[in-house]
């Protein structure tokens, strides 16, 4: 039964109606109302002006064809690494399974300035090829195809989270029987295996085409001018004065696309069966490969894959511990061995600034957003009024939301005339780039927190209201201690992935606290010093450990798990 909502119930939702309002839906409307209302009337010039513009037409074109092609080549060497140390019996399994999931590690403005450099003009990489092949030009790595090479083995990091644990829920009676009546290998799992993983190869490439269409990272740092995609062209256009109606439309139309697919993959997701037939399950066992060629052939394809996810990850190891002139000549040898660059790092402050930055920012916005994520969660469950259940919608808003749109709409509105003195000062800048990765990180929290506050079990908060336990109590004494390990590691995979954001920092950053992305960014261009080019590699390694750890104690298993 609902309950009679008092002064604090009132309270809590007009804040989150205020926030909602504030940060989501006004600045959006005052997006579109920016692009289609010139002096007070209805105006079709910013459509005219990117109908007319090849450059941003193309950047359109170019991110549906990534998207297609991504597709394609994700899904893949996604499926590929996930055969390869689920299904198939290959040598080094273990091995291979830890390359694989160095993607998961690193991403991003790093990971793409990571492979510019090893696959770059100075790189390793391009000194081997140029070794056997002389005329080779230094600058080959750029374009569509560096971009695509890129985020294929960026993009397989949830094949690697999801896919893995659907092959593993695979009922190896199902393949037995097959095999028994006398179907062949690839039969069985084309008939048998394939269809159990359909569902969630549907979620994946949803959000691989997702991915493609919003691209940022690797078209900005090795497209090049002959291949750029439509969110570095909202850069573009957001960075010129009388552009910048266009860089909102772009991220409308980006936007609405992203809006049409998140709709299709939740109809997927709802209309997915996951649940094996069999009664009984049995643990699948790893097959064989019978056929001594393709045995040969798999593990060739296997180890090839890991060279490829291993090579940027070590040299950027390597780089780190190489001399900044070296590192410029693609020279590694012990005698370039050298700790200054992590001396630098650790001791100048302009160096460890945006590293500073970066985390500040990153620990406030994401125990913030899985704060509000609880409440959101906490207002919906509870529904004590008839209209409680539409916050859940509010809580979800900024998922239909590309990142680019959501910072290009509150650029847009804080340079209003009304907002001049906050963005004019320091703080005020900060607390706006701030908001949006609240704003940014809410969606994910809200549906990591709500599945795990929906299995709170009633009869625990009737029992303490029953000793006479005010609801905060019981909030704090009884509902967080038990969300807490969930609550812990959202906070921490929130933290992991905003620390090198560069998506909704490029618009929203003040120079005198600039973040990490931004300065990763920076330090991958040509005209950076040499020095900074080397910081980039202490800080990658800086931050892979630091994902790594977050994994590690996020992931594993609980001690009770581990004794059943």
């Amino acid at each position: 039964m609902r309950q009679k909502l008092n002064w604090k119930d009132w309270l809590i939702r007009l804040g989150l109606i205020w926030f909602l309002i504030t940060f989501i839906v006004y600045p959006n409307i005052d997006l579109v109302v920016g692009v289609f209302v010139k002096g007070g009337e209805f105006s079709l010039d910013a459509i005219r002006r990117i109908l007319s513009s090849q450059r941003a037409m193309q950047s359109i074109i170019n991110s549906f064809i990534l998207a297609f092609s991504l597709v394609i080549t994700v899904n893949v060497v996604g499926v590929l690494c996930v055969l390869f140390t689920e299904y198939f019996d290959i040598k080094g399994a273990k091995i291979l399974k830890l390359g694989y999931m160095t993607s998961l590690i690193y991403g991003g403005v790093v990971l793409a300035t990571g492979y510019k450099f090893v696959y770059g003009p100075y790189g390793m990489v391009t000194k081997v090829l140029q070794s056997l092949i002389p005329s080779l030009d230094p600058n080959w790595f750029v374009g569509y195809g560096a971009v695509l090479f890129i985020m294929t083995f960026a993009g397989t990091a949830n094949h690697t989270l999801f896919l893995t644990n659907t092959i593993r829920s695979v009922d190896y009676h199902t393949i037995e029987a097959a095999r028994n009546m006398g179907a062949k290998p690839f039969t069985v799992f084309r008939k048998v295996v394939l269809p159990t993983l359909t569902p969630t190869l549907f979620a994946l490439t949803i959000m691989t085409f997702l991915m493609g269409l919003s691209a940022v990272a690797a078209p900005l740092i090795v497209g090049g001018k002959g291949f750029q995609t439509i969110n570095p062209m909202i850069i573009t256009f957001a960075g010129m004065g009388n552009s910048r109606d266009l860089a909102a439309l772009l991220a409308i139309i980006l936007g609405i696309a992203t809006t049409i697919l998140l709709v299709v993959m939740n109809k997927i997701e709802k209309g997915g069966n996951y649940i094996s037939v069999s009664k009984t399950k049995a643990p699948l066992k790893k097959q064989k490969i019978h056929s001594k060629p393709w045995n040969i052939l798999a593990h060739i394809v296997a180890y090839a894959l890991f060279l490829v996810y291993m090579l940027p990850i070590t040299f950027i190891v390597l780089y780190s511990f190489t001399n900044p002139l070296a590192i410029q000549t693609g020279e590694l040898s012990l005698a370039n061995f050298t700790l200054d660059n992590y001396k630098l790092f650790f001791s100048n402050s302009a160096a460890f600034s945006p590293f500073l930055v970066s985390f500040i920012y990153s620990a406030i916005a994401a125990t913030v957003a899985t704060v509000l994520a609880i409440v959101f969660a906490r207002v919906v469950r509870k529904r004590k009024a008839k209209l409680d259940s539409l916050f859940e919608y509010g809580a979800l808003l900024p998922w239909l939301l590309p990142s680019t749109l959501l910072a290009v709409s509150l650029m847009f509105t804080f340079n209003q005339p009304q907002f001049l003195v906050l963005n004019q000062i320091l703080v005020g800048t900060l607390v706006i780039l701030l908001i949006a990765y609240i704003v940014v990180k809410i969606p994910f929290s809200y549906r990591m927190v709500r599945a795990i506050l929906f299995s709170v079990d009633d009869e625990m908060e009737d029992a303490a209201r029953s000793m006479g336990a005010s609801p905060f109590y019981t909030m704090m004494k009884v509902i967080i201690p038990f969300i807490l390990p969930v609550v812990l590691s959202v906070i921490a995979l929130n933290f992991n992935s905003l620390l090198t954001d560069f998506d909704l920092s490029v618009f929203l950053y003040h120079p005198l606290a600039q973040p990490l992305g931004i300065m990763i960014k920076s330090a991958g261009e040509e005209t950076a010093t040499s020095d900074t080019q080397a910081l980039v590699f202490v800080y990658t390694v800086i931050l892979m450990i630091i994902s790594g750890l977050v994994l590690y104690f996020t992931q594993r298993p609980t001690a009770k798990k581990r004794k059943a």
